[in-house]
């Protein structure tokens, strides 16, 4: 099930968001991230907050219905142009994210875009992202989309093998992402997004490539390869827990994000986060910069998190919950943190390490620029970087980024 909500100081009734946020803040880009809780089957590797008609069936009756959504994520895009009032800004990124936002109808998705295009309007060149299930969607769907306003949409494969896919409780079948880059570049996609997921029991180094291989293949601009995390309470924990299946081994990881970043670079796709591979500057998912970088972003939806000026807070995670709250005028936000200047130093090294441009050496205290000289002679940051200033993580210092931060934030 679903990981717990962390603890937070209450949201106002009205969502009010204190004065000092929205100081300056048209010097920020502004992004909304779209929630649909919504899955056909629950994979057995996610926690994600998201359901199933089985679980939601009696927990939430008709508000917490798939049908009707699309109208109650709209009442919350026109909350969040009262919170922020006069803001002149226009939207720069969408993101709609999931569960399986593409069990949702098309026109759905176009709705809740149009809502952010009617209440803020659309930055000339933005960046409108849709997650999409290779298997809940077709020519006519993607067109729709496009049509819509989408102009990118990332497409979970997760691996190109059988045996793989089904140790994850993945539903869709091999070539089916492949042949749904070919149908999103059909509809005029301009950028178009892999997952894939390394490290799955069962999986070998051979196994990987062929995955890597097969998405290159398939005519992505962006791959993002993860390793998999067992987190506790899924389906695959349990099954690891009984021997069924092994655990996930940290050196296998870092074998196969050797093998990715290897197979990539050949491909001509470039590392721009530890995760994150693009064939160019344009095809980086900039949503996603939007939260490396600390921008302002509205999550909308069920267990969303926002950012605004130093404000973080997160809605309630039940569906029924989310849409009796709109339904009766109050947030649905269920805690908020007040972030202090040490707070956002800390993330700010925490989130630009992993970038391809690294983060400014002015952020570390004594103590982290100890660490990062050490570092620097452990081959974990690169020398020219460096001696300009910036931390940027080498090779192998990406295969060691938990640790290097955690020694940097000192």
């Amino acid at each position: 099930m679903p990981s717990a909500l962390p603890d937070g100081e209450p949201v106002p009734a009205d969502g009010a968001l204190p004065l000092h946020a929205l100081t300056a803040a048209a010097d920020r880009p502004l992004g909304f991230y779209l929630h649909v809780p919504y899955c056909a089957t629950r994979c057995g590797y996610c926690d994600f907050n998201t359901y199933t008609a089985t679980e939601l069936r009696g927990t939430g009756g008709v508000l917490a219905s798939r049908d009707n959504y699309a109208e109650t994520l709209v009442d919350e895009v026109r909350l969040a142009r009262k919170v922020l009032g006069d803001d002149p800004r226009e939207v720069r990124t969408v993101f709609v994210g999931g569960g399986t936002p593409t069990l949702l109808a098309a026109g759905d998705l176009v709705r809740m875009l149009g809502a952010i295009r009617d209440e803020f309007g659309l930055a000339p060149d933005a960046e409108i992202t849709t997650e999409a299930n290779p298997e809940s969607v077709d020519p006519a769907y993607l067109a729709t989309l496009r049509e819509g306003g989408f102009n990118r949409i990332s497409f979970g494969m997760q691996s190109a093998k059988q045996h793989v896919l089904k140790i994850l409780d993945r539903t869709h079948t091999p070539g089916r992402p492949e042949a749904c880059v070919a149908e999103a570049r059909a509809a005029g996609f301009d950028h178009v997004n892999l997952d894939l997921i390394y490290g799955t029991p069962g999986e070998s180094d051979d196994d990987w490539r062929a995955s890597l291989e097969a998405a290159i293949g398939a005519g992505p601009d962006h791959v993002s390869a993860y390793a998999l995390i067992v987190e506790e309470g899924t389906q695959l924990a349990r099954r690891i827990r009984r021997g069924e299946v092994p655990m996930t081994d940290d050196d296998v990881h870092a074998d196969r994000y050797l093998i990715a970043d290897e197979v990539m670079s050949a491909a001509g796709f470039d590392w721009y986060e530890v995760s994150n591979w693009a064939t160019s500057e344009a095809a980086r998912c900039l949503h996603n910069e939007l939260y490396w970088r600390g921008a302002d972003w509205w999550g909308a939806g069920p267990g969303a998190h926002s950012h605004v000026g130093g404000v973080r807070w997160w809605n309630v995670k039940h569906p029924g919950a989310y849409a009796a709250a709109l339904a009766a005028g109050r947030s649905p936000g269920a805690g908020r943190e007040l972030l202090t200047e040490e707070d956002r130093r800390v993330e700010r090294i925490l989130l630009e390490l992993r970038l391809r441009e690294g983060a400014p050496l002015e952020l570390l205290r004594e103590a982290g620029l100890q660490a990062s000289r050490r570092a620097l002679s452990d081959g974990l940051l690169e020398r020219g970087p460096y001696d300009e200033g910036r931390a940027v993580l080498t090779l192998r210092g990406r295969l060691l980024a938990d640790a290097v931060v955690r020694d940097l934030v000192d």
